[in-house]
């Protein structure tokens, strides 16, 4: 069995959502990702806040970001073991971030060192 990475890719990072949406969609999440726990698939996860951060560019230039300015954001991730990676993309269909229009789930195998 292999790990997959589960990137949430948020289109616009502009929209801000009230506390009872960000409440209702913390829950849908955290119902979601217990339906993967179930099946013992679940490794880890985090969420990637968009404050203190810093983007390193070609020839050392920083710059302050990621930014909600920009076209798309990462908003977190989870690893899940799968059997494949066409497994591992069925629960990314189940993820609730795909109800935002435009946003996505990326799946990339995961090498642990």
């Amino acid at each position: 069995m292999d790990e997959f990475m589960l990137i949430f890719r948020h289109q616009d990072g502009t929209k801000i959502a009230s506390p009872e949406q960000i409440q209702i969609w913390m829950k849908q999440t955290m119902d979601w990702i217990g339906g993967i726990a179930a099946q013992n698939k679940f490794v880890e996860g985090n969420g990637l806040p968009f404050d203190d951060a810093r983007v390193v560019w070609h020839n050392n230039v920083v710059t302050n970001g990621p930014f909600g300015e920009i076209k798309e954001t990462l908003g977190g991730y989870i690893i899940v073991k799968a059997d494949s990676v066409d497994e591992a993309v069925e629960f990314a269909k189940g993820c609730p971030v795909l109800q935002g229009e435009g946003n996505s789930v990326e799946v990339r195998r995961h090498a642990r060192p």
